[in-house]
């Protein structure tokens, strides 16, 4: 039995001996806890309090008791001073009958008429209403079993033997909800036109409303019936002249349209169920608790403190199926409302389907186009749950990512959102970035595959049961990072100041629209960047994949780790990217333990480095934070192949090459903002010994090529030179070609070609080196900056400006890189003698030793090679060689 506290001695209840009698039977059962915790603090001077609860029910009464006695309030079941109410508390909804009574659900006019008569004619008297909402079973984390589960708080009227099963199981995590006291004396004040009657119906309605919106910000919006939303949609205009519309132009009948509408709602709309949720909650429990060793969340409370208010969209990053539940279990876990989630219709799988349904998905197809009815009954249902309030989740990437990058996003889903709003923006929009980061991903091999041109394995219920088996393995820890979430409303008043005025036609189409949505889009995936988490594999990644056999001396390993740490500590990106905390000697050995490294030992010291297909699949975490070291990397790119370089020169060049960087890696800042980055950046590497500042810091030099500083600045450099590479094979492909002599997309396949070939000619490369979007995204880029164009008959025309860039490539790219691309597209380099970027080339030149084309077989010989080849790489970065 607990402890009497001072409140509990000096409370005073009325209450008969039985009902104190069953409230010590039932006080083992139950655990409160008040929200506010004190609620004392918010009674206003010494009136009278009456309890105003949503359901009559015997244990709300008795938990009502216990609660107000804890909290040293004033008891419910005292008689209320100026009335004949024996209890001070009543509900909004009560039962016939001593026991099993039918509910009969009413308006209290009785009791708010009691209250209104007990102040008419006594102006000095005035009682506060305090509304309180009681909910038994509301969080996950606390549920035991599967029946509590299925007993938890729900939008269900319930019975009093339900209601009294619920209590038995979950009571230990039961919610009094305290709202503000209303002061039914200022009410009346305002609304003194009205007679008792009205006011008591109104007050009714109030209280109603109150209960509801509290339930709803607890458990979620009352979804249970699917076919309220389906009979709201079909029912709207839009969707009624668009099947019109549709018998017309086939010559069908309206009935036949309208079951073809229907039939479409169906498909989409989601079956929204608690107990679903709650259940599913309860199995994904233990679920992660075998595949994942920590599910992390970072800046949560940020986003929960921002969200009051606002029609909530989350935004997250797209890189595995597992995204979809773990943003889901983690919000629920955290007491916040799941949102509905846009999901293919690809995953509306037999027995799957059903449930993701039930657990807020709904479905839609890859392409509404030449179904004109389709999109409108997708876009009135979008518009539906905006109207409602309803959470939704969806991804703008599209598909998930098969290279670890952010896609470029796809708009359809977000001209939805911002279309529903100006239709009736009754709630302001809150678009919420989240970063999803794995330390390892069920779906990786699938992803090597596609990336080498296998086509994608089409989701079925079969091919889920064959792929259970990677469920048998440990897959680390998790990172959810909620990025700065971005308001719709400053966006559309800065795009237009009359938007206001397109409100009310759902067909309104404004001009400003795309432009409107493609910096939302943007700014979306600028966020998520900004919220990266770097987890050890990240960090591993970044130095291992940049070196000539993705292997590494220890104590190399150990210093590259420690320089990249330093960097992101010193420099950080942004203010809610989160690194880990472990220590380089840490991080290799989490590396080992997750299988991601192997060590090779060896007398002189041993070697860290990737076996079979980890380098491929690693690639992908490398990419994941790629963004977070590009200014870095272009720095150290500049200083690849030269000694000397001008401070002025990396600036400049830079500036040149931000906006393609920036498109392809969603970076942050403009063109003044990445100068300050990138000086920064030469400071940070000057402090360190990797550069020395001369000739009054306007000249920046490295060290010799065997320097342990130059290949620091050598494995930073590399993580970016792909990007370069590609850039440089997009150019010399379309000056092959010469001008009006090919189009975009034709373009686009001779890169790839030509990026293919290229890697199966030299050192492995990344899969996505030859991925056609990024270099669709280059080419796009080349067009908005109007350094290449399109003519008449679609072909693309370009000016001086692409010579200069394969000037500006000569100071970035190895020699015998540039003549490996040159020689695959046929191309000419011209040479020229010019000093463009300010650069001292090295005097000697090193040619690539034979031996590395050979296998490795003992422990022995790959420590030689290790060695052999760091002092090539060493070398080679130096450029100790004469520009041509």
């Amino acid at each position: 039995m607990p402890t009497m506290t001072t409140a509990d001695s000096n409370y005073r209840s009325r209450a008969p001996w039985w009902f104190n009698l069953a409230g010590h039977l039932l006080e083992p059962w139950v655990r409160l806890r008040r929200d506010p915790a004190e609620p004392a603090s918010l009674l206003q001077g010494e009136a009278p309090v009456c309890y105003v609860i949503e359901r009559d029910g015997f244990s709300d009464a008795l938990i009502l008791d216990r609660a107000c006695r804890e909290a040293g309030l004033p008891s419910p079941m005292q008689p209320l001073p100026f009335t004949r109410r024996r209890r001070s508390v009543f509900a909004l909804a009560r039962r016939d009958g001593p026991l099993f009574g039918r509910n009969r659900k009413r308006s209290p006019q009785e009791p708010f008429g009691q209250l209104v008569r007990a102040l008419e004619g006594f102006p000095d008297r005035d009682i506060q209403i305090v509304p309180v909402s009681i909910y038994v079973g509301r969080a996950p984390t606390r549920e035991s079993g599967w029946f509590s589960v299925l007993f938890s708080e729900n939008w269900v009227v319930v019975g009093r033997f339900r209601r009294m099963l619920a209590v038995l199981l979950n009571g230990r995590d039961t919610v009094v909800h305290f709202s503000a006291p209303v002061s039914l004396r200022a009410v009346l004040n305002e609304e003194d036109e009205l007679r008792p009657e009205r006011f008591a119906r109104k007050m009714a309605r109030v209280m109603r409303t109150h209960f509801r919106r509290i339930r709803a910000a607890v458990i979620g919006p009352d979804l249970s019936h699917r076919r309220t939303v389906v009979d709201a949609v079909l029912n709207a205009e839009p969707v009624r002249a668009a099947i019109t519309s549709t018998a017309a132009k086939e010559n069908i009948t309206y009935a036949k349209s309208w079951e073809r509408a229907h039939k479409m709602m169906m498909e989409i709309a989601a079956d929204y169920s608690h107990p679903v949720v709650r259940s599913a909650s309860f199995l994904l429990r233990n679920f992660w608790n075998k595949l994942y060793d920590g599910i992390t969340m970072h800046h949560f409370d940020k986003a929960r403190a921002a969200a009051p208010g606002y029609e909530v969209v989350y935004v997250p990053s797209h890189r595995s199926h597992a995204d979809y539940l773990l943003l889901s279990y983690q919000l629920h876990a955290s007491g916040v409302v799941v949102p509905h989630i846009a999901a293919g219709v690809n995953l509306n799988l037999p027995l799957i389907g059903p449930i993701l349904r039930r657990g807020g998905a709904f479905f839609l197809r890859r392409s509404f186009k030449g179904n004109a009815l389709y999109s409108v009954v997708f876009n009135e249902y979008v518009a539906q749950l905006i109207d409602r309030g309803v959470p939704m989740e969806y991804f703008i990437e599209g598909g998930r990512s098969r290279t670890g990058r952010l896609l470029a996003p796809r708009a359809g889903m977000l001209v939805m959102t911002v279309r529903a709003f100006l239709r009736a923006p009754r709630r302001p929009v809150l678009f919420q970035p989240v970063y999803i980061g794995y330390e390892k991903l069920m779906e990786g091999k699938s992803y090597i595959g596609e990336l080498s041109g296998k086509p994608k394995e089409k989701e079925s219920l079969a091919g889920l049961i064959r792929g259970l088996g990677v469920l048998r393995q440990r897959y680390g820890h998790v990172a959810l990072n909620f990025g700065e979430p971005i308001e719709l409303t400053p966006l559309l008043d800065a795009a237009s100041s009359t938007w206001r005025e397109t409100t009310g036609d759902p067909s309104a189409k404004p001009e400003w629209l795309n432009s409107v949505v493609d910096q939302l889009a943007k700014k979306i995936q600028v966020n998520i960047n900004r919220a990266a988490d770097v987890n050890p594999i990240n960090l591993l990644a970044l130095a291992l994949l940049s070196t000539p056999k993705h292997a590494m001396a220890e104590n190399d390993l150990l210093a590259q780790l420690d320089l990249l740490k330093a960097l992101l500590e010193e420099l950080p990106y942004s203010e809610r990217m989160t690194l880990t905390s472990l220590t380089p000697g840490a991080i290799i050995a989490y590396g080992e333990q997750m299988n991601w490294i192997t060590r090779v030992r060896h007398p002189l010291g041993d070697v860290l480095t990737l076996e079979g297909e980890q380098a491929v699949l690693l690639s992908y975490f490398r990419n994941n934070v790629l963004h977070l070291t590009a200014a870095a990397a272009w720095v150290a790119c500049c200083f690849l192949n030269n000694r000397r370089m001008s401070r002025a020169s990396v600036l400049r060049l830079g500036r040149i090459i931000y906006p393609f960087i920036q498109g392809e890696l969603f970076l942050p800042w403009d063109a003044e903002g990445f100068g300050a980055q990138l000086q920064a950046t030469i400071d940070f590497f000057v402090r360190r010994g990797l550069l020395e500042a001369v000739g009054e810091a306007r000249v920046l030099e490295r060290g010799p090529g065997q320097d342990d500083g130059a290949y620091r600045l050598g494995v930073i450099a590399r993580s970016l030179i792909q990007a370069f590479e590609r850039y440089y094979i997009t150019i010399a492909a379309l000056a092959k070609n010469g001008p009006h002599a090919i189009t975009a997309s034709e373009l686009e396949n001779v890169c790839t070609l030509t990026a293919q070939r290229l890697s199966l000619l030299s050192e492995s490369l990344a899969p996505e080196f030859f991925d056609k979007a990024l270099f669709r995204g280059f080419i796009q880029k080349l067009r908005e900056r109007r350094v290449v164009w399109t003519d008449a008959n679609g072909k693309l025309d370009y000016d001086s400006a692409l010579e200069d860039m394969v000037r500006d490539a000569r100071v970035i790219l190895a020699r015998e890189m540039r003549h490996a691309i040159l020689k695959i597209t046929g191309s000419e380099e011209k040479d020229s003698s010019r000093n463009t970027a300010g650069t001292e080339p090295a005097s000697t030149t090193s040619e690539p030793s034979p031996e590395s084309a050979q296998p490795l077989n003992t422990s022995e010989e790959l420590h030689e090679r290790h060695v052999a080849a760091e002092h090539h790489e060493h070398e080679r970065t130096s450029a100790d060689r004469p520009e041509e």
